[in-house]
């Protein structure tokens, strides 16, 4: 079966062990971006939740933090 034109092919990093980080990654991956309150709202966690993982992201250069916006490196 062959995938659509609008599937991203994604690569988790391997050094995420989180289950939640693993979902923010694939979430940004696939919208392209989002803020921390679309992170909250569509993943269902809580903002320190989101704050702490986007900032383990940041932190292992997966993740770039732009006009209120978290977008993927």
């Amino acid at each position: 079966m062959s995938q659509s034109a609008t599937t991203p092919n994604v690569s988790i990093p391997t050094d995420l062990d989180s289950a939640r980080a693993k979902l923010v990654y694939l979430y940004l991956a696939s919208s392209g971006g989002a803020t921390a309150e679309d992170l909250c709202d569509d993943l269902a966690v809580t903002k320190g939740t989101v704050l702490s993982i986007t900032g383990t992201l940041r932190d292992r250069g997966y993740l770039e933090r732009a006009d209120g916006r978290f977008e993927l490196a």
